[in-house]
C-alpha cells in the first residue's frame, strides 16, 4: 500500500510558481532600464554643466583679453599723442635736432609698428600681449627721455633766440657806432684834406723876350714877348711833406686857354677846366716854398692874360698881366 505525504501545516514552499519566474524578471529589466535612464541623464546634465562652465570660462577669458587689449590699446594710443606731440615741438626748434630725428627713425618707428602688429592680431598670445605691454612701457620711457630732451632744447633755443636778439642789436649798435665815426672820419678827412690845400702868395707875371743868343729882357710889349715866368710862393702847417701838383691856367685877352687835347682837370667848385700846365714840386711840411714856371709861346697878344693856380681841386691864388702893343721899332 502506497503511502502518501502531506506537508504539514507549518511548512514554507522553496520553490517559485511559474508564474512568480516572469514577473521578478520583468521587474529586474524595468530597474537596469531606470537605472540606465538615470545614468544617462546624469551624464547629460554632467556634460552640459561641464560645457557650460567651460563655455562660461572661456566667455571670461576672451572677454579678459579684450579688456586687456583695449587698456593696451588705450595706453599706446595716449604714447602716440605723446610722441606726435613731442615731434611736432622737435620740428619747430631751429636745425631739426638730429639725435631726436635719429631716435624717433630707428627705434621708437620699429616699437610703435610692433605693438600695432600686436594690437590688431586677434589671435596673439598672452605672451605677444605681455611683450605689447612691456613694449609700451618701454616707448613711454623714451616718450619721457625725449620730453626731458626736447625741454632742454627748448630752452637752449630760447636762450640762443635772446642771445641773438642781443647779437643783432650789439651788431646794429655797432653798426651805427661805425657808420657815425666812419661819417666823423671821412669829415675829418675831407677837413685835414681841405685844410691841408696850399695858399698861394706873392704872385707876379713876368714878360720875357728871350733872344736867339739867349740872353732875356722883360718887356711889356705884346709882339716881343714870349716867354711869361709865373712866380708865387705855396705853403701850408698841415700838408705832409712830399710831392704835390700844382696846375697852371692861363687865359689870353680872347678868353681861350692856353692848352693841349687831354689837359683836363677835375675841380671841386668849378667842374672841369682845361689847364696849361702840370708842376709837380717837393714839399717840406711847415716850409714856404718858391715856385717859377715859364710859358712859351710866339703868339702873345696885347691885352690881359689871367693866370690861375689850382693845387688839391681848389683855385690857390690868381693873377693878372697886361701886354701892350708895341710899335714898329720897339
Amino acid at each position: 500500500m502506497t503511502e502518501t505525504n502531506y506537508p504539514s501545516a507549518t511548512s514554507t514552499p522553496t520553490t517559485s510558481t511559474p508564474e512568480q519566474k516572469p514577473k521578478k524578471s520583468k521587474n529586474a529589466l524595468i530597474g537596469v532600464l531606470a537605472a540606465g535612464l538615470l545614468g544617462t541623464w546624469g551624464y547629460f546634465l554632467y556634460d552640459k554643466n561641464q560645457t557650460s562652465s567651460e563655455l562660461k570660462k572661456d566667455q571670461t577669458t576672451i572677454e579678459t583679453k579684450d579688456t586687456k587689449i583695449s587698456g593696451l590699446q588705450h595706453d599706446f594710443d595716449n604714447a602716440l599723442v605723446r610722441l606726435d606731440s613731442l615731434t611736432g615741438v622737435n620740428n619747430k626748434l631751429s636745425g631739426d635736432n638730429a639725435t631726436l630725428q635719429a631716435k624717433y627713425n630707428n627705434d621708437i618707428a620699429a616699437k610703435k609698428a610692433e605693438i600695432r602688429r600686436i594690437l590688431n592680431d586677434k589671435n596673439a598670445t598672452a605672451a605677444e600681449l605681455a611683450k605689447a605691454k612691456s613694449m609700451i612701457e618701454e616707448l613711454n620711457t623714451q616718450i619721457t627721455s625725449l620730453q626731458a630732451d626736447v625741454a632742454r632744447l627748448t630752452g637752449e633755443n630760447k636762450e640762443l633766440t635772446s642771445a641773438n636778439s642781443t647779437l643783432k642789436q650789439e651788431k646794429a649798435d655797432l653798426q651805427t657806432s661805425l657808420d657815425t665815426r666812419t661819417s666823423e672820419k671821412a669829415a675829418l678827412e675831407k677837413t685835414v684834406d681841405v685844410g691841408s690845400t696850399f695858399s698861394a702868395s706873392n704872385i707876379q707875371i713876368t714878360p720875357i723876350q728871350e733872344k736867339k743868343n739867349g740872353k732875356e729882357k722883360e718887356t711889356t710889349k705884346a709882339k716881343k714877348v714870349n716867354k711869361l715866368v709865373v712866380a708865387f710862393d705855396v705853403e701850408n702847417r698841415i700838408a705832409k711833406s712830399g710831392p704835390a701838383d700844382l696846375y697852371l691856367i692861363v687865359t689870353a685877352p680872347d678868353g681861350t686857354v692856353f692848352t693841349q687835347s687831354g689837359n683836363t682837370l677835375s675841380t671841386r667848385n668849378d667842374g672841369d677846366k682845361p689847364y696849361t700846365s702840370k708842376i709837380q714840386i717837393d714839399y717840406e711840411q711847415g716850409t714856404r716854398k718858391n715856385v717859377q714856371f715859364p710859358i712859351n709861346r710866339d703868339d702873345f697878344k696885347q691885352g690881359d692874360y689871367k693866370i690861375e693856380i689850382y693845387q688839391n681841386g681848389f683855385k690857390i691864388g690868381e693873377g693878372t698881366r697886361s701886354l701892350r702893343k708895341g710899335g714898329l721899332f720897339g
